[in-house]
């Protein structure tokens, strides 16, 4: 593959609604066609095509196709983020926030069609190239929920803190990758729902605090005792 520098900046800032729906629609197109092509074959001649413009028009506002990239799958993350804070049960314990983590990752990179998510994984195995390290900076963005989870977690005493964050982070995210890949490689359709629990239910006995799980035994003993004296 051919190493890019990092990502410039944006060209131009888009000025009026007129400019801001062309962009948004370069965008919406941009997302197509990299979901469909991957990155190496996508063109920007063939999203300025689909929409009916000049590619001229597309440099008016992205220097090139890199730039381009980075933006739809930024737009990407920070919706999939938003989608994330903004349904997360923070009252909830851990465990039921994991869930919705976990569900919420792999339903949003799947709800748009395994193209857009082998871009994004693929990309990610390339990290300091193609994309350049705008990337790096973007995947940092995109597992700040869980890392604040896994603190909070540690916090009160619901995850273990022996371990680093940066490996229980691995721990979760490496296993839904996983499942990603199987998806987009075979083809095969997986139920989100039962795949999410499955693989919490696998995670959190590595994840919750040693203590924890003895404390959910004597609760369970202590039901299990009020259950006998009562029959």
């Amino acid at each position: 593959m051919t190493t890019l520098a990092v990502t410039p900046p944006q060209r131009r800032s888009p000025v009026g609604p007129k400019a801001e729906q062309r962009v948004r629609d370069i965008l919406r197109a941009g997302r197509e066609v990299f979901a469909e092509r991957g990155y190496e074959r996508a063109t920007t001649t063939e999203i300025a095509q689909r929409l009916g413009i000049s590619e001229a028009t597309v440099f008016t506002y992205f220097r090139g196709k890199r730039e381009l990239c980075m933006r739809v799958i930024q737009d990407w993350y920070d919706e999939i983020i938003a989608a994330i804070e903004a349904g997360l049960p923070r009252e909830a314990p851990v465990r039921e926030q994991l869930e919705f983590i976990v569900l919420t990752h792999l339903r949003l990179f799947l709800i748009q069609g395994t193209g857009l998510c082998a871009l994004v994984l693929s990309e990610g195995r390339t990290k300091g190239q193609d994309l350049g390290e705008g990337f790096v900076e973007l995947q940092r963005r995109y597992t700040a929920p869980l890392m604040d989870l896994l603190a909070r977690g540690q916090q009160v005493g619901e995850v273990r803190s022996d371990i680093p964050l940066r490996l229980l982070r691995s721990l979760v995210f490496g296993p839904m990758e996983h499942m990603l890949w199987e998806v987009v490689i075979t083809g095969r359709q997986i139920d989100v729902a039962q795949s999410s629990r499955d693989l919490v239910a696998l995670l959190w006995p590595a994840l919750q605090a040693p203590e924890q799980e003895l404390l959910q035994l004597r609760a369970l003993r202590d039901q299990l005792r009020s259950a006998l004296a009562h029959t």
